[in-house]
């Protein structure tokens, strides 16, 4: 299937996500040039707030928009809210600054010369001060407006939509067509912007202003009428697109919770697969909160609120949440995660979905080969002689790297960090040759890799639980037997069937779990 098919294919998908993007960057514009606007005419009057305003703007602007966003979630929760207070902040320094570079740079005998008629401080603003630096302003306001548009694909790290789901799901899977149709539109809609935002300049400058009104009347009326067309055209496919994404339909009699999965393809398809299969065996309607980001985002949702119930592992609960140390008994681990999310946080953790998606090391069958390796303790022998690729949450996780060197007593040199599925890329590419994986992803049976044993048991088990707030399963306790007729269902090879299907076959995650949920009559 070529780009032009998929894009066929998946096109209401896409139109969808790109309502969504312009509703997020829409309001994110807007409340910035609230603030903006009226912070540059501000600094232009009260000189000594001018070092301060500018300089939280620019330090908003320097602070990476992950980072921004990760502060944001604990103060904000997931969702629309937190994107796009991020996309505000970052997009007030061009308009401030412009706005004040444009009022400051107006010349001062006009000024007294107004004020000489007796034009009072509103009016010279209005009438004078704002159409005279207009032209800088919108220069300020265009690249706020382009800029806006590109940031808001991190919505889809919190689950608020938007095309950066369709990127971000792309760079996961290794499907350059998935990456391509959410930057393309999002480019073209950034181009949009920008003419919008020359063409609205242009039609609320004064034309006494313009060189095309000086040097010929005629032409001038000419661009006037073009750009007045292409403005109701460009506003058109944007309404356009905007209403597409909106859900014109109620919650009927259903009460509705909120299931929260993390941005990886096992996690997306079981959330469509648990929501759809509760849905068709219950009254209930699950509103679905996908690719929320890592473990953390999730956890802080359950928490506040944002979601009321998760699928997680209960190596990641024990060690990541609960911060003891890596243990393989996973019966212990187990009843230790129960009784703790119990007491600590108000969460019931039901029966085990039956398949371990566990921390392992793997490489390709040609370095196995060469280096004879079949275990870890083979692949410590050889480590000196091999580049390492690990994901950042595994080099910095005690039952990740950490605890591996001291379990398995080597020192690695060098390791290189890459997230995703780009360490798969790396280390076909032959820019690594170990990686870690999870037991259950779909790119090991894709590229063929050896998993290598783990002899001495370090790596925890990672068995998937159910993780529910205790109210919400007080008022649905059907949700129990639900899950436990769930997981008769499931295994280690199931699981990597399923994300096989979605990484390498590029099937849709809701495709592939609806099913799976017929063909075991779960549904």
């Amino acid at each position: 299937m070529g780009f032009i098919e998929y894009f066929i294919a998946n096109g209401s998908e896409i139109l969808s996500l790109l309502g969504e993007h312009i509703r997020l960057t829409a309001f994110s514009l807007f409340f910035a040039l609230l603030i903006g606007i009226p912070g540059g005419i501000l600094i232009t009057n009260v000189k000594w707030l001018n070092r301060p305003i500018l300089g939280i703007a620019n330090v908003m602007q320097a602070i990476p928009s992950m980072a921004l966003l990760g502060f944001a979630i604990p103060l904000l929760g997931i969702g629309s809210l937190p994107a796009i207070v991020v996309v505000i902040l970052y997009s007030l320094l061009p308009i401030i600054k412009n706005t004040y570079t444009g009022l400051s740079g107006i010349d001062p005998n006009m000024m007294e010369a107004a004020k000489g008629i007796g034009m009072k401080r509103g009016e010279i603003l209005r009438k004078i001060q704002l159409p005279l630096a207009l032209p800088v302003i919108m220069t300020g306001v265009r690249v706020s407006a382009v800029t806006a548009v590109g940031l808001m694909t991190i919505a889809a790290f919190i689950g608020a939509g938007g095309l950066g789901t369709l990127v971000f799901a792309g760079i996961r899977t290794v499907n350059n067509y998935q990456i391509l149709a959410g930057a393309i539109p999002a480019c073209i809609l950034a181009l949009i912007v920008d003419f919008l935002g020359g063409a609205i300049e242009f039609l609320i400058t004064p034309p006494g202003m313009t060189t095309e009104y000086l040097e010929e009347k005629e032409e001038y009326n000419k661009t006037k009428k073009r750009k007045k067309w292409g403005l109701g055209l460009a506003t058109a496919f944007i309404l356009v697109a905007f209403l597409s994404q909106l859900s014109f339909g109620g919650k009927g009699n259903k009460d509705e919770i909120s299931i929260g999965m993390k941005d990886f393809t096992e996690h997306t398809i079981l959330g469509h697969l648990v929501a759809e299969y509760i849905e068709e065996n219950s009254d209930i309607k699950v509103n679905r909160r996908l690719n929320l980001g890592g473990t953390q985002v999730v956890f802080s949702a359950l928490k506040s609120g944002d979601i009321d119930f998760c699928v997680d592992y209960t190596g990641t609960a024990y060690g990541d949440i609960l911060n003891y140390p890596p243990s393989s008994d996973m019966d212990q681990v187990y009843e230790t995660v129960k009784k703790d999310y119990k007491e600590k946080f108000n969460f019931d953790v039901l029966d085990s979905l039956n398949f371990n998606n566990t921390y392992a090391l793997a490489v390709k069958e040609e370095t196995a080969k060469e280096f004879n390796l079949k275990t870890i303790k083979d692949f410590v022998n050889h480590q000196q002689e091999l580049r390492l690729g690990f994901t950042l949450e595994f080099i910095n996780r005690d039952d990740g790297l950490q605890g591996l060197q001291k379990a398995y007593h080597f020192e690695p040199e060098n390791v290189l960090g890459i997230d995703g599925s780009n360490r798969y890329v790396a280390l076909m590419n032959g820019d690594t040759d170990v990686t870690d994986v999870f037991s259950t992803d779909g790119l090991l049976k894709k590229y063929n890799l050896v998993v290598l044993e783990d002899t001495d048991h370090f790596f925890p088990p990672y068995y998937a639980i159910p993780v529910i707030r205790e109210e919400v399963l007080e008022e649905h306790p059907e949700l129990e037997e639900l899950f436990q007729q769930l997981g008769e269902h499931f295994s280690d090879e199931v699981l990597t069937d399923l994300n096989y299907k979605v990484d390498e076959l590029h099937e849709k995650p809701e495709d592939v779990a609806h099913e799976f949920l017929v063909e075991n009559n779960l549904i």
